[in-house]
């Protein structure tokens, strides 16, 4: 796997994937589109979602919908990585096992988010999930 990014004038900056699709970041503290850091809390929650949504439609949950808001504190000195992120997925659906979404958010979390995993150990990542019946 691969990539790009190249500047491309004043605090913009265009990423593009081996896949070809591209993404502006904004290092001017995302004024005109997102910053490299809140890109990595977006990746975190697009892999956990990912892995979510998989696992609770193999246990055959009748989800509709999922979206995870993803908090995370950085320090204050540079370089002002993470020290805490926090991921609260909401789930959709109809009878959604409370058991299994807290299967399959910890799944994500322990075993399958690569995005969660390379970050482990570096900063504190935690969840918690809600239902909300259709």
């Amino acid at each position: 796997m691969k990539a790009t990014v190249k500047w491309i004038g004043e605090e913009l900056f265009l990423g593009t994937s081996d896949s070809g699709h591209t993404l502006v970041m904004d290092a001017n503290g995302g004024k005109l589109a997102p910053s490299p850091m809140e890109n990595v809390l977006i990746s975190l929650g697009g892999c956990s979602s990912v892995d979510v949504v998989s696992i609770l439609q193999k246990s055959r949950q009748q989800v509709a919908g999922c979206h995870v808001e993803i908090s995370g504190n950085r320090v204050e000195t540079v370089p002002k990585l993470f020290s805490d992120i926090h991921l609260h997925f909401v789930i959709t659906g109809t009878a959604v096992s409370e058991k299994q979404v807290e299967r399959a958010v910890s799944l994500s979390a322990d075993k399958y988010c690569s995005v969660a995993l390379m970050l482990a150990g570096k900063v504190n990542i935690t969840h918690d999930f809600a239902i909300v019946e259709q």
